[in-house]
């Protein structure tokens, strides 16, 4: 996606410009990237619909005043349950479609990744979900194996995909797992998978069900391409299949072998990848039939995308497809490709993780502060001043006289000659011969230029966009908010990859925002910002986002949505911010108004927690505190009701949050 820049809103005092809930949620993009699960209500606040765009609405607004009355304050992370069923049903329902369209004959089993967000309290709702949809879950590892078998301990009959490095004790746990699992199938990832799975499987009398992951010469699209194709990580080629067919025949385990599976990447942007690599998929399918595999399953791996900025593109944080497209296509390449062959019709495996969580968590931050921009410049009173001096710097004469020609000024020209007496000034501080105050001068007088340039009728051309003239400009009138949140704890994809996340306010929605800024967190990096949001044309990126005035006294929160995929787990400890509180909301009743209710709540870190992730104890902590309290009470550097009201800080501190509350 290429760059746009958004030039800011006119701020006079009271001016609405008729702004309606309409604009602003076509300002935030919320039709595009909210999938029926987000809208605004007719009071400005935004509101949730859990089970889609024809069922009860929650006002989000409302329920934040009712978690900050249960003293959960801001960071929060909000999961809706029905949202991640609704998004499960969702994707039963479109391939029972296509089967329907293309009488085939399989049947479809999406199967969870427990990588995308293990948190304890989802995966059970999703295991309970996928009970009732015959879904199942995927460990990609040793630990989540435990954590899965532990979950379906009540499912038996859940399938289990097992993939991932493993090594002798994996692959003995999933063999004997499968005595008391109807369906669990390691996944033969490299050469070696196979020898110990046919060794241990012998050694216990186990009949496994085995699956085999290929490396297809499909790739996808977007920023996860690399990981398929002949130089992925896992998987075997053309060569190595045909050794594990002539392994299994040996071992007279053929019919053992009903899986067979590839990934082409996360996120994938574009549908023409998943074309071909299912068919790819399908003929290899159809090739190991003939050679006497027991195949009954294709699994088409992960891959399946969320639209996050709404530009339904095939860029990196976009899709160009919808899931009815996605489970049409699929449907169709495997059934064309067995009939032509004349095998029959596989069961179909899909890991869709990103599909099934992404929505249904979204984080709500506070808006502390802002940075703000200067006042106006009174070009009357600054001009007798400039006048009145001696020797008046060159650059502060230049500002002062393209100030005055604004309004009549080519636009080019004015801001090329600002941009050149601002570096003129720069250079002339740096070199000693410009005072402290005479740069600050320049400072607001050029930032009042910038202002009234942007705000111009002919600044922006027939699209909307900003004139590439004044994109230098843009920066210069963006202030920054800063907000009670970590991006490397809650949003780490923010930060390492530019993903981008829809934002929006959550109240006033029905006023007209007017200033225009970044996000900063509370860590103490430079790069715990965000500086890129969805655009409100929904083609690019815009770098900066249209807030409200922050009134004081009142809160002002912000939504980030889709954030229910990967950001929990990868997030990590900077500036020992830790995990934020969360809270399960659920649809009560069915009434259209939609109230809800707490399901549970998983309450935050606090400050004790995260410093004892570090081996930090905090009783000894809390030992050399009181011991250099007690020694500055004796040198008189504290009363003693300072060095108490101290400790009582220090205890609370240590219990509290790891946010500001």
């Amino acid at each position: 996606m290429t760059q746009t820049t958004t030039p800011p809103q006119q701020t006079e005092p009271g001016d609405t410009g008729g702004w309606t809930v309409h604009d602003s949620a076509d300002l935030y993009g919320i039709d595009r990237w909210g999938g029926g699960y987000f809208d605004i209500g007719p009071n400005g606040q935004m509101r949730v619909r859990p089970r889609g765009a024809d069922g009860p609405s929650i006002d989000l607004g409302e329920v934040v005043e009712g978690l900050r009355e249960r003293d959960l304050c801001a960071p929060v992370l909000l999961r809706f349950n029905d949202i991640t069923e609704h998004r499960m049903s969702a994707l039963r329902d479109a391939f029972d479609a296509a089967f329907a369209d293309e009488e085939y004959q399989g049947r479809y089993e999406a199967v969870y990744p427990i990588k995308v967000n293990q948190q304890r309290a989802l995966c059970e709702q999703i295991r309970d979900t996928a009970a009732k949809l015959g879904f199942g879950l995927e460990a990609g590892s040793k630990p989540e194996l435990l954590a899965v078998l532990a979950l379906t301990a009540d499912e038996p009959s859940i399938p289990i995909v097992c993939n991932g490095f493993k090594d002798e004790e994996y692959i003995e746990t999933v063999v004997l797992a499968s005595r008391i699992r109807d369906r669990i199938y390691p996944i033969v990832e490299r050469p070696g998978d196979l020898d110990l799975i046919i060794e241990i499987a012998r050694k216990h009398g186990v009949t496994p069900r085995i699956g085999v992951r290929v490396k297809p010469s499909a790739k996808g699209m977007g920023r996860w391409q690399g990981s398929a194709g002949e130089a992925a990580k896992f998987g075997l080629t053309a060569a190595q299949l045909v050794e594990v067919i002539d392994t299994l025949r040996d071992a007279e385990m053929l019919q053992c072998l009903e899986v067979v599976h590839f990934h082409i990447g996360s996120q994938v942007c574009d549908i023409i990848s998943f074309k071909a690599a299912i068919t790819e998929l399908a003929w290899i399918y159809a090739e190991m039939r003939r050679m006497g595999a027991g195949i009954t399953h294709i699994n088409v791996g992960g891959g399946l995308g969320v639209d996050y900025d709404g530009s339904r593109s095939a860029t990196d944080s976009s899709v160009n497809y919808d899931l009815g497209e996605y489970a049409a296509d699929i449907v169709y390449r495997i059934k064309a490709v067995c009939d032509e062959a004349e095998q029959p019709h596989p069961h179909i495996f899909s890991e869709s993780g990103r599909a099934m969580v992404a929505h249904g968590s979204m984080l709500v931050v506070d808006v502390l502060a802002s940075s703000g921009l200067p006042a106006p410049v009174d070009g009357d009173a600054l001009r007798i001043d400039v006048d009145a001096m001696d020797d008046a710097p060159r650059p502060l004469i230049d500002l002062l006289d393209t100030f005055e020609r604004l309004e009549k000024g080519r636009l080019g020209e004015l801001c090329h000659d600002a941009l050149a007496a601002r570096d003129e000034a720069i250079s002339l501080f740096q070199y000693g011969h410009l005072s402290l105050d005479d740069r600050a001068t320049v400072e607001r007088l050029f930032k009042s230029i910038a202002r009234q340039l942007l705000q111009r009728p002919d600044a922006v051309d027939e699209d909307g966009s900003l004139k590439e003239d004044l994109r230098p400009l843009a920066g210069v009138v963006r202030e920054t908010f800063f907000c009670n949140f970590s991006i490397f704890q809650s949003m780490p994809d923010s930060w390492a990859i530019d993903q981008l996340f829809p934002v929006a306010p959550l109240r006033r929605l029905g006023e007209k925002p007017k200033r225009r800024g970044i996000l900063a967190d509370m860590t103490c990096d430079s790069d715990g910002a965000i500086t890129r949001f969805p655009s409100a044309d929904g083609d690019d990126f815009d770098d900066a986002i249209m807030l409200h005035d922050i009134r004081e006294g009142e809160h002002y929160e912000l939504g980030v949505f889709l954030v229910g995929a990967y950001q929990e787990v990868l997030g990590d400890l900077h500036n020992l911010f830790g995990d934020t509180h969360a809270v399960h909301i659920v649809v009560d009743g069915e009434s259209s108004s939609g109230s809800w209710a707490i399901d549970e709540v998983v309450e935050g870190d606090t400050v004790k927690e995260v410093l004892g992730y570090l081996q930090y104890d905090d009783n000894d902590l809390r030992r050399a505190m009181r011991k250099d309290v007690e020694r500055a009470v004796r040198e008189q550097k504290l009363s003693v009701a300072d060095g108490a009201a101290l400790m009582r800080y220090y205890e609370l501190g240590l219990a509290g949050y790891t946010y500001l509350e």
